[in-house]
């Protein structure tokens, strides 16, 4: 789950990204407004953990450029602001979610897979499909009802063709999703991971789409 961190304290900022990435994110961390509008254009971020008191373009200012531009990232608002005033402005903004400083990053990590959840119109925290069922939370895979250990990546790949079940995903959605900035990747790891997810689970889950990419097909009801 890719996300983007936007903090202007180095110690703040460093320590987030780092907490982040422990719970199975990747986590790239800016320091100011002009950055963060600069890495949303770039990169197809998951989330955004947005300080309101930034350099060169504040929280509130980077939030209402984005949703004026139909950018519906989903934006939580973490900062040492904590009067009601600036929570309503936040939320009346565009935010989708509302944290104070100090904070736990267990809490965190919670309320970003939570808002993930919610932007791909998954209500539960579980995601399960043609058999195999995947709680991002415990971290944990079964597949048909027997557990299935996998490393983060293959964790990741496979919770990202989740939640978009039924939609065909090409590799460089899911390396976007995975690896963060300054990661060396090898120009076929999508391709690996996706192999050791078909050799642990079942070779016919997940479908190839020649030229395009890769698929889970969604649950019928």
């Amino acid at each position: 789950m890719r996300i983007l961190v936007v903090e202007d304290d180095p110690l703040l900022g460093r320590g987030t990204q780092a907490g982040l990435e422990q719970a199975g994110f990747a986590a790239d961390w800016v320091r100011d407004g002009l950055a963060a509008e600069a890495s949303l254009a770039a990169t197809p971020y998951q989330a955004l953990v947005l300080d309101l008191g930034l350099p060169r373009l504040t929280g509130l200012e980077l939030l209402g450029r984005m949703r004026a531009k139909g950018d519906r990232t989903p934006v939580l608002i973490l900062t040492a602001r904590d009067a009601l005033e600036d929570r309503v402005k936040g939320l009346d903004a565009g935010a989708d979610d509302y944290m104070v400083k100090p904070f736990q990053l267990e809490e965190l990590a919670a309320r970003l897979r939570a808002l993930v959840r919610r932007a791909h119109g998954e209500a539960g925290p579980v995601l399960s499909s043609a058999g195999v069922t995947l709680d991002p939370g415990a971290h944990t895979v079964t597949w048909r009802g027997q557990p299935v250990e996998l490393p983060a990546r293959e964790f990741e790949v496979l919770r990202e063709l989740l939640l978009n079940a039924g939609r065909v995903l090409s590799r460089e959605h899911l390396q976007e999703r995975v690896y963060r900035w300054g990661e060396e990747v090898e120009s076929n790891a999508i391709d690996v991971h996706i192999h050791h997810l078909r050799r642990k689970l079942a070779p016919e889950l997940i479908r190839t789409i020649r030229g395009v990419g890769y698929l889970i097909a969604r649950e019928s009801s």
